[in-house]
């Protein structure tokens, strides 16, 4: 790497922040993709990252994709995200959390954080602590997981009724990836309206929890769930799931989950075009996690009246991509960003 500009995954964030502490091992950064709409929000991801270049480079890929999807979502905030590198040898104890907490309130709420991969409750509860720029807060906005499920469940319905005439649930078969807090709540919803629910986890326990709730449920390897014959493909784990050879081996009507970045570069959004297959866009999708949250930093507090609202409006956004999609005959993906910077872009 000569630059951080030279990196492909760069799209002129306005912030790069590398942070550190010596004395509990924090490093990490803090990027901020756009703040056009308003104040960076995007979760907070702790992870075992190869180097400092691997972690940077999730952070701008996340960074920017808030950026769409707080511009999709009609919240009036932008892009920004941090990650974490995790070290087996230092613990992610409070004075981890509460110097990386130190670090958040030198932007002075340029950047609301939150939830993500490796942050759990409990850490947004100590983070809180120490800073004032933290969402998702247990007595107010809480867990994000069902809310994304529902926006994920809402996509799936614009997908059916594009493909089959009908947003019915029962009789269809979905294939989910990832039985975690988004993919377990995806399954209840399905679950619920008559559907079958196909399930791969890499954790043991998850599969047991996600058994232990829904009997009937299949289970298959996570190599595997792609390449089941479903009506739609779910991927609610980490991201880059479908890369040319993934694609190929698709047997699915529909692709709609929560994870963040499905695609590995933006160009197999053509190849899934070209397949016939039916891509809701994941940062459109999976929003719903993010309008509970930044419920909490409206000037007129939280409502979950207002949350509802907004994840209930995804569908609509889904339904208005997919036709852009036709009229145009483009990936859903390029007409979904074509959409967002044209909301956030005009605000220059």
């Amino acid at each position: 790497m000569k630059t951080i500009a030279d990196l492909p995954e760069f799209d002129n964030h306005e912030l790069i922040s590398f942070i550190s502490d010596k004395k509990t091992a924090l490093r990490g950064f803090i990027v901020i993709h756009n703040t056009n709409l308003g104040p960076a929000t995007g979760g907070t991801r702790y992870w075992p990252y190869s180097s400092e270049e691997t972690a940077l480079k999730d952070g701008l890929r996340l960074a920017r994709a808030m950026t769409y999807k707080c511009a999709l979502a009609g919240v009036p905030y932008g892009g920004g995200k941090a990650v974490l590198m995790a070290d087996k040898h230092y613990p992610k104890t409070e004075k981890f959390l509460a110097a990386y907490a130190k670090r958040i309130n030198l932007l002075n709420g340029q950047y609301y954080t939150g939830e993500d991969v490796g942050i759990n409750q409990k850490d947004v509860d100590v983070l809180t602590k120490y800073s004032k720029f933290i969402v998702g807060r247990k007595n107010l906005a809480g867990e994000l997981g069902p809310w994304a499920a529902l926006g994920v469940f809402f996509s799936i319905k614009a997908a059916l009724y594009e493909i089959f005439g009908s947003e019915k649930i029962s009789g269809k078969t979905i294939a989910i990836k990832g039985l975690g807090k988004v993919g377990l709540e995806l399954a209840f919803l399905i679950i619920k309206e008559g559907g079958k629910v196909i399930g791969a986890d890499i954790n043991s326990n998850a599969i047991k929890s996600a058994k232990k709730r829904f009997p009937n449920m299949k289970i298959v390897s996570p190599k595997e769930i792609h390449k089941q014959k479903v009506d739609v493909c779910a991927p609610c784990a980490m991201g880059g799931e479908f890369n040319r050879r993934t694609v190929k081996e698709l047997r699915s009507a529909i692709i709609c989950g929560g994870a963040n970045n499905q695609l590995a570069s933006d160009d197999i959004g053509e190849i899934i075009h070209q397949r016939g297959i039916l891509y809701i866009p994941d940062y459109l999708a999976n929003a719903g996690g993010l309008i509970n949250v930044v419920g909490e930093i409206r000037k007129e507090g939280y409502s979950k009246k207002w949350v509802e609202q907004k994840v209930k409006a995804i569908k609509r956004t889904a339904k208005q991509v997919i036709g852009l999609s036709k009229k145009y005959n483009k990936p859903t993906n390029a007409m979904a960003n074509q959409l967002a910077e044209s909301i956030f872009k005009r605000r220059n």
